[in-house]
C-alpha cells in the first residue's frame, strides 16, 4: 500500500474535491472538482543520482545533513526537477550535495519504491577530480572502496541495492542495467 496525503482541494479553483471514476472512461479512482471538473492524477516522484566513481572503482558517497536519515551516507541523489531530464537531474543532484564534477554514464539503476510512490533512477558517473565541495545537505563527501563503504550507515535501501550491483558488475567487468522492485 503506497503512503500519501490524499488531495483535499482542487489546484485549480479551490473547491473540495471528490474521490470518484472520472467521467472519462479512466478505471481509477480520481481526486475530481465537482465545480470545475479538473481531474487530479497523482503520479510517482522520481528521484534521481549517480554512482560517481573512478577508474580505480572507488565510488563517492555523501553524507547527509538533512532529514530524512540524517547522518547516514548515500549516493548523491534527489527529486527531478521539471524541465529537466532524469541524466540532467541526476548531474545537477551530484553537483548540489557534493561539489563533484563528473562525466555521466548510462542509467545503471531503475528501482521501483511503490510503497512511498518512487521510482529512483541512478546513472552510472566517472569522477573528473577528486576534489569536493558538499553543498549545505551534505556534512561530507568521501570515496570508499569497496571494503569501505559503510554498510550498516546507508541511508536508504536502493542506495544499499545500486551498490551491491555496482560492485558485482566491477567485479564481473561488465555493467549492466538493473531493474529493482523494492517492497
Amino acid at each position: 500500500m503506497t503512503f500519501r496525503s490524499p488531495i483535499k482541494h482542487c489546484r485549480a479553483c479551490g473547491t473540495a474535491v471528490v474521490y470518484r471514476l472520472p467521467d472519462d472512461g479512466d478505471t481509477k479512482q480520481r481526486a475530481v472538482c465537482p465545480g470545475c471538473h479538473t481531474v487530479h492524477y497523482e503520479n510517482p516522484l522520481n528521484v534521481v543520482g549517480t554512482v560517481p566513481a573512478l577508474p580505480d572503482g572507488r565510488i563517492l558517497l555523501c553524507k547527509r545533513n538533512i532529514e530524512p536519515r540524517w547522518g547516514k551516507w548515500t549516493l548523491p541523489a534527489g527529486f527531478m526537477e521539471l524541465d529537466e531530464t532524469t541524466s540532467q537531474g541526476a548531474a545537477r543532484e551530484t553537483d548540489e550535495e557534493a561539489g563533484a564534477q563528473i562525466e555521466i554514464g548510462p542509467l545503471f539503476t531503475l528501482l521501483n519504491v511503490r510503497r512511498v510512490g518512487q521510482v529512483h533512477l541512478f546513472y552510472r558517473a566517472t569522477l573528473l577530480s577528486e576534489q569536493f565541495n558538499p553543498g549545505f545537505e551534505t556534512l561530507e563527501a568521501r570515496l570508499f572502496a569497496e571494503h569501505e563503504v559503510p554498510w550498516d550507515e546507508l541511508a536508504f535501501r536502493t542506495v544499499k541495492e545500486t551498490l551491491e550491483c555496482y560492485f558485482a558488475d566491477r567485479r564481473k567487468g561488465a555493467f549492466g542495467l538493473h531493474c529493482i522492485d523494492i517492497e
